[in-house]
C-alpha cells in the first residue's frame, strides 16, 4: 500500500530535490528533467527536453567519444557512474562543475530502457578552491621564502645564507629584533636541512625559571626534586638526530650555559638528579635579540659557548632597514586576511600606505601583521584608509625613522586612548605595548591601573 502511496507523489519528491536529475532514453534523448536541472543548466524543459544530452556538452561522456566507444554516453558503457566530478556547458555559455551519480534504467524483461543522472553543484566549491589556489601561488611565488616574504636584496642574501646554512650540522645563530621572524628561518633552515624528516624541537629559553629550563631541555629522574613523580625525558632527548631550536638563548643562566657547552663538545646530556650520561645527535639552532658580544664582555655569556653555538651566524634586518618589503608585506597580509575573514577588503588607499611607509615599526613584520588585522576589525570592506589604523600611526604621530624605537607621544602625555590604542595594536601583549610607547612596565601598570584597563586576550576599560 504504501509502495502504491509512494508512487502517487515521485513527481513531487523529485521536484523538491536540490540536486539536478535528468532522464535519458537509450538513444541519448532528454526525456525529463525537474526544477534544479532547469536551474542549474539555464534550460527551460521546452527546451532541453527532446533534445541530445550531447547539448550539455559532459566532458565525461565527451571523453567517451573521443576514445571510439561506440555508446554516445559514459553511462550505457559503465552501466553506472559514481561520484564522477564532470563539467557541463550551460545555456549561457559558462562552466557547471558538478558531482555526477548515474544509472541506466531497465524493465521487467531486463531490457535498457533508458537512464537517470543527478547532478550536484560545485560551482562554489571550484570557485573557493581557485581563490586558495590563487592565493597559495602567491604565497609561494619568489617573494615569499619558506613563508618569509621579501624582495629586497638584504632579503635575498638572507635567503641565500639559509638555504646554505641548512645543509650544514654546525650550530647556528640567528640575531634580529623582537617580530623580525626568527622562528621561521630556524623552520625553514630544518626543512632544508638533512635532517627535514627527524623532530623539530622548540624551547623558549625566556619563559621558563633556571630549575624548569634544565629540567626541560635535559629531563629529570623521579625524586630529583619535589613534584618529580616520575622520569621525564628532555628536549634534546625528543630531538635526538633532528633539530632544537633554543630561542631567546641570552636569557639562558650561567649554571644551563655549562650544561649546554657540555652537549655541544661531549654530545651527551645528564638528566636532572642522574649522572648517567646519555648521548645524543642533535643541531643546536639558537635565536636572541641581544648583543651576544656585549653580554661576553659584561660577563654574562661564556665566552666559549659563544663561539660554539656561533659557527654559522644569521642576521635578520629589522623591517625599517628593508622598507622596499612594505607594499609586498602589506599586500600579502592583506591577501591571507581577505580569505581568512572573507571580507570584501580589496586593499589599502595611498594615503594609508603612505603612512605605514613612512613609520618606524618598532615591532617589524610581527607589528605589521597586528595593524593589518586592526584593521580589518575596523574596515567593513573597500580600501583600508586613514581612520582604520590605530590612533598611533596618525600622520603627526610617526616614529621618526634614526627614532624608530622611540614613543610617538611624549611620556607625560600619555592617556588612556593612547594606552588602548597600543595595547590592541599589540593584541594586549604588555611588554610590547610599553616599549612602542616608550615607557617602563612598571610605567604601563600604573597607567593600566589608573584608567582601569584590563587585558586577557582582550583589551577593555571602564569609561
Amino acid at each position: 500500500m504504501f509502495e502504491k502511496e509512494l508512487s502517487r507523489y515521485w513527481k513531487t519528491i523529485i521536484e523538491t530535490m536540490a540536486d539536478g536529475l535528468m532522464v535519458v532514453d537509450p538513444a541519448g534523448i532528454i526525456v525529463s528533467v525537474n526544477s534544479a536541472m532547469e536551474h542549474l543548466t539555464g534550460y527551460s524543459r521546452a527546451e532541453i527536453v527532446g533534445q541530445s544530452c550531447s547539448m550539455l556538452g559532459c566532458d565525461v561522456c565527451a571523453k567517451e567519444r573521443t576514445e571510439g566507444v561506440d555508446k554516445h554516453c559514459a553511462l550505457f558503457k559503465k552501466k553506472s557512474i559514481r561520484r564522477a566530478k564532470c563539467t557541463l556547458r550551460k545555456k549561457d555559455g559558462s562552466l557547471l562543475y558538478a558531482i555526477k551519480n548515474a544509472s541506466i534504467l531497465k524493465d521487467s524483461s531486463d531490457n535498457v530502457i533508458g537512464g537517470v543522472e543527478t547532478l550536484t553543484d560545485l560551482s562554489e566549491v571550484m570557485s573557493r578552491e581557485k581563490v586558495i589556489s590563487k592565493l597559495r601561488h602567491e604565497l609561494d611565488s619568489k617573494a615569499g621564502f619558506h613563508g618569509m616574504i621579501g624582495e629586497s636584496a638584504v632579503m635575498r642574501r638572507t635567503s641565500d645564507l639559509i638555504s646554505s646554512a641548512a645543509q650544514s650540522d654546525a650550530p647556528i645563530v640567528i640575531y634580529g629584533e623582537s617580530g623580525t621572524g626568527k622562528e621561521l628561518v630556524a623552520e625553514a633552515i630544518h626543512r632544508l636541512g638533512r635532517r627535514r624528516n627527524k623532530p623539530f624541537i622548540k624551547v623558549n629559553c625566556a619563559a621558563l625559571n633556571e630549575s624548569l629550563l634544565e629540567s626541560e631541555l635535559f629531563g629529570h629522574v623521579r625524586g630529583a626534586f619535589t613534584g618529580a613523580g616520575h622520569t621525564r625525558i628532555g628536549r634534546f632527548e625528543a630531538a635526538n638526530q633532528g633539530d632544537i631550536f633554543l630561542d631567546e638563548i641570552g636569557d639562558i643562566s650561567a649554571s644551563v650555559q655549562v650544561k649546554l657547552l657540555r652537549v655541544l663538545q661531549e654530545k651527551e646530556i645528564e638528566r636532572v638528579g642522574d649522572h648517567k650520561p646519555i648521548s645524543t645527535d642533535v643541531r643546536i639552532i639558537s635565536a636572541t635579540h641581544k648583543d651576544l658580544v656585549k653580554l661576553v664582555e659584561s660577563g654574562r655569556f661564556r665566552e666559549d659557548l659563544y663561539y660554539r653555538i656561533g659557527v654559522i651566524p644569521i642576521y635578520l634586518p629589522p623591517l625599517r632597514e628593508r622598507r622596499e618589503d612594505i607594499a609586498l608585506l602589506i599586500n600579502s597580509f592583506i591577501a591571507r586576511l581577505r580569505l581568512k575573514t572573507e571580507k570584501p577588503i580589496s586593499g589599502m588607499s595611498s594615503e594609508a600606505f603612505a603612512i605605514l611607509n613612512a613609520y618606524g615599526f618598532p615591532g617589524n613584520v610581527r607589528e605589521m601583521i597586528n595593524i593589518i588585522e586592526y584593521a580589518f576589525v575596523l574596515c567593513s570592506g573597500g580600501d583600508i584608509l586613514p581612520e582604520h589604523l590605530p590612533r598611533l600611526m596618525s600622520a603627526d604621530t610617526l616614529c621618526p625613522l634614526k627614532q624608530a624605537r622611540q614613543s610617538p607621544y611624549p611620556q607625560d602625555v600619555i592617556g588612556r586612548q593612547q594606552l588602548l590604542d597600543a595595547l590592541i595594536s599589540t593584541q594586549g601583549n604588555k611588554a610590547e605595548a610599553a616599549r612602542m610607547l616608550g615607557i617602563s612596565r612598571v610605567s604601563l601598570y600604573k597607567r593600566l591601573g589608573k584608567y582601569d584597563i584590563k587585558t586577557n586576550k582582550s583589551v577593555s576599560g571602564t569609561d
